[in-house]
């Protein structure tokens, strides 16, 4: 007897799915350009993270299947994500990044750390709660799910691979790692918009973040210029040519190196996403040296923006708010995890006295990845998104190696080694 089929959303072309997103962002930016009552909505609900919701919501009701739709893969993530990285790059003051420094790599590998202790931990505190939910392979399911939240989905595939873990069981992780990292961005989201008042509570030292945008905003206003059509489609023509660039060598650099370089797969650079994102984050760098980063003042970071947003939508599409309930016990040791990762880092940042964004950052860039990092720092300044996505980046190349180590302190916990 086979399982009832899922009922079939309401809209399966994507195009339609395209138009119905698209007014959705339109619509919220207009309303949150109104007078009186909506500003008020707005200063509770940032327009971020309502076009974040707004298009999970389309999904959990079943007004559209963002799973099996193609506009976050391979339109959002795979062009329009490396689109905004190149544009939001070329501006970038690289010597003001730098000066971010070692407190933000600190708070990095902070994070790499907080989330392998937090494996352990929540381990323990689920088996004597729920001794049944920890059984069998569940600890092999969460070496795999420590892959994707110290580096990303490669790592998670190759940590299934390693550890062996069944199909079932990972696909259970799958689903924890969507919903309960999903959940997460959403309130980094939101927290990010009361970055300020958190930094001026803690009394952290925010110089050289606050160095960094001014630099950024102040280039701005010395070129800006009302865009001509030359100027828009110049910026089109570098960030969608240096996609098409960045993908055309990506598939025979992550070949090449996959046959020919042995430590390629423990970094990922077997993986063609990981050179699309690396290539066009190095490409707006080159350009951001050149006289092409003037073109900011007639509004590349702005269009870069524009598909950002895009790409949150997206993202946005793939959450599934019903998933959060059908396994409330593994459900609840992702959270615990979370929680002890994020009181650890919490405490680090505190040790360390850095701005709310750095803890931001350092979270997204493991749990969610390079595909949400860039989100999450734009949502601090449009200046921050390169940060984000070099942060991503680093983290397929650690993340192997370091879920590994994970998944055998889980083994020898759980007695299966």
């Amino acid at each position: 007897m086979t399982a009832a089929a899922l009922p079939a959303p309401l809209i399966d072309n994507d195009i339609v799915i395209f138009g119905l997103i698209a007014g959705t962002l339109g619509l919220v930016f207009w309303t949150a350009s109104r007078p009186g009552g909506w500003q008020r909505f707005y200063n509770i609900v940032p327009p971020l993270l309502l076009c974040y919701l707004l298009p999970g919501i389309y999904n959990s009701i079943g007004l559209i299947d963002g799973a099996h739709s193609k506009l976050y893969n391979p339109v959002a993530s795979r062009v329009l994500l490396p689109a905004a990285l190149v544009l939001l790059t070329l501006s970038v003051d690289l010597k003001a990044i730098l000066r971010l420094g070692p407190k933000l790599l600190a708070m990095y590998a902070a994070t790499s750390a907080s989330i392998m202790l937090g494996a352990v931990l929540s381990f323990l505190a689920m088996r004597a709660i729920a001794p049944q939910t920890m059984a069998g392979d569940t600890w092999a399911g969460m070496a795999a799910l420590a892959g994707s939240w110290i580096g990303g989905g490669a790592n998670m595939m190759a940590m299934k691979e390693i550890f062996d873990v069944d199909a079932t069981t990972f696909g259970q992780f799958a689903v924890v790692d969507v919903g309960v990292g999903y959940a997460w961005m959403a309130l980094l989201l939101f927290m990010a918009q009361r970055a300020a008042r958190i930094d001026a509570r803690s009394g952290a030292d925010t110089t050289a973040l606050d160095d960094l945008k001014q630099r950024v905003e102040a280039y701005r206003a010395q070129h800006e210029r009302i865009p001509s059509l030359a100027d828009m489609m110049v910026i089109v023509g570098i960030a969608f040519g240096a996609v098409g660039l960045a993908h055309a060598l990506a598939n025979p650099l992550s070949a090449w190196f996959g046959a020919n370089v042995g430590w390629a797969h423990t970094v990922s650079l077997d993986q063609p996403f990981v050179w699309v994102i690396g290539l066009c984050t190095m490409a707006g760098l080159g350009l951001s040296f050149t006289r092409a980063r003037a073109l900011e003042g007639a509004g590349a970071s702005t269009i870069g923006t524009l598909l950002l947003y895009f790409l949150i939508a997206a993202i946005g599409m793939q959450m599934e708010i019903g998933a959060l309930f059908d396994k409330p016990l593994l459900f609840l040791l992702g959270m615990v995890w979370l929680a002890i990762h994020v009181v650890l880092l919490w405490l680090v940042g505190r040790l360390l006295n850095v701005p709310f964004f750095y803890f931001a950052i350092g979270s997204q860039s493991h749990i969610g990845g390079p595909a949400s990092a860039p989100v999450v720092a734009s949502a601090f300044h449009r200046s921050l998104a390169p940060v984000g996505a070099l942060l991503g980046t680093l983290g397929y190349a650690t993340g192997t190696v370091l879920a590994y180590f994970t998944g055998l302190m889980l083994r020898a916990l759980a007695g299966a080694g």
